[in-house]
Formats: C-alpha cells, sequence, structure tokens
C-alpha cells in the first residue's frame, strides 16, 4: 500500500490543486494531510476518490485524509493537552481502518515531552497493525514500545531562515515500509513523505508490551501536573508552622 502525508501549510502553503497535482504523479492508496483548510475538501472535485476533514477547536485547519478507494468514516482521538495557559487547542488524531491496516494521521504539539505523550495515547488506541503517520513536531529519537521508526530518515521540513529537522515520520508496527522516500517540498515548508507499507504478520509477535505502558505515562504526567500543588501545600504547612512557634 503507497502511502503520502504532507502537511500543506494551511492559507500560505500548499493549495488544493497541489495536493491534486502531487496525487496525480505518485498515485497513492491514502494521502494523510495536516494543516488542510476548508479549501482542501474541495480535492473529491479534482482527482475523485473519497475524502474526510476533522478540523482543530479553534483553528482554520485540521487533519485531512483522501483515496481514491471507498474509505471508512474515521475517528477522531483527543489527545493530551498543555495545561499552560495560552497554549494551542486539543489536538486530535483521525484514525482509520484501511487495508488491515490501522492509520494514525496526526500533527502533534509542538512539547517534547506532550508529543512524546500524545504518541503513548495514539499507540494505546491502535490493534494489530497499525501506522502513525504525519507531523510529529519531534526533535530526536523516539521509543515507542512494539513500534518502530520505518520512514525515511532525511529532513522534512526546511524553512527558510533555521536548520532543516525530520518532523514527519511514520512509526508502524506489524508493518515493514518496502519503499520510502522524501519528495520535493512544494510551495509549504515541509516535504511530503512517501512510503510504500506491506503488512508483516512475523513482525506482531512480541510487539505488545507485556504490561500496558499507558497507566505508566499517565501516572508520570500527574505526578508533574500535580508538583506545582504539592510545593504550595508545603509552603503553606510551613509558614503555618512558623507561625505556631511564634505564637508559643
Amino acid at each position: 500500500m503507497k502511502v503520502i502525508s504532507w502537511n500543506v501549510l494551511r492559507l500560505t502553503g500548499a493549495a488544493v490543486e497541489d495536493v491534486a497535482a502531487l496525487i496525480h504523479r505518485h498515485r497513492p492508496d491514502l494521502a494523510l494531510l495536516q494543516e488542510a483548510t476548508q479549501d482542501i475538501s474541495e480535492l473529491p472535485k479534482l482527482v475523485g476518490g473519497t475524502f474526510f476533514r476533522e478540523p482543530l477547536e479553534g483553528r482554520i485547519y485540521g487533519l485531512a485524509m483522501w483515496s481514491p478507494h471507498a474509505l471508512p468514516r474515521p475517528r477522531a482521538l483527543r489527545l493530551p493537552v498543555s495545561q499552560v495557559p495560552g497554549r494551542v487547542p486539543p489536538r486530535l488524531a483521525q484514525i482509520v481502518n484501511f487495508g488491515g491496516i490501522n492509520f494514525a494521521n496526526v500533527h502533534l504539539s509542538h512539547g517534547q515531552f506532550l508529543n512524546r505523550w500524545q504518541l503513548f495515547r495514539i499507540a494505546n488506541a491502535l490493534a494489530g497493525p497499525a501506522a502513525i503517520i504525519g507531523d510529529y513536531n519531534a526533535v530526536g529519537p523516539i521509543s515507542l514500545p512494539g513500534f518502530k521508526d520505518i520512514g525515511p530518515r532525511q529532513p522534512t521540513h526546511s524553512p527558510a531562515t533555521i536548520l532543516s529537522f525530520r518532523l514527519d515520520r511514520c512509526m508502524g508496527r506489524g508493518l515493514k515500509c518496502t519503499h520510502g522516500r522524501v519528495l520535493a517540498r512544494g510551495p509549504s515548508d515541509h516535504h511530503p513523505i512517501s512510503l510504500e507499507l506491506q503488512v508483516v504478520p512475523a513482525l506482531l509477535e512480541n510487539a505488545f508490551p507485556a504490561h500496558p505502558f499507558r497507566s505508566n505515562v499517565e501516572r508520570l504526567i500527574a505526578a508533574v501536573q500535580e508538583k506545582p500543588i504539592r510545593a504550595r501545600l508545603r509552603r503553606r504547612l510551613l509558614r503555618e508552622h512558623a507561625g505556631d512557634r511564634r505564637s508559643a
């Protein structure tokens, strides 16, 4: 199965005509898009096929997927969010079972701890052969039990003024990528990535950890989030204790 993923850079990047041209050129079985605006919904008028778009809360863009084949309606999985005021709205993963593979189309948060937590949530929601594909916004290696980084290794994000990074990735379970490459960038600041994926049942053996990893990660997150509360309580108790000693 051939899959293409592309962050089209909302209003200032790739237009629907650019996405259509990419599809005509490379003929994917599935195209996953990030930062897709409402205009991208015109894609079936240009190339036919099945299209679904999932907007992000409070944003003009969202996740989208297209296929020349009949595609079941994907579901949206809400992801962990930052508790810091002023951050971006909740992120989603767009999940569909297609061709015997559970695909998650993602545009993860920029926080390097938060986007790993989001990946754990997605991995825990996927059964069987699975691929998490899209804009990870992640720097450095990623460890995800049962999954391997099977996408191309070249940089995929090339803004004009800073270093290039490999932000667009594919983590797979029970799959091998027989051919993966980074395509020409086009009008977006992200390069599309192309993946030819094949289910390998043997790779599913021992792919699942003996103990669920979600609980460990969520306990760690809870501890981090509760730390300021515990610190405030500790300072309050110390002040009260000091006040009691002075009054005595």
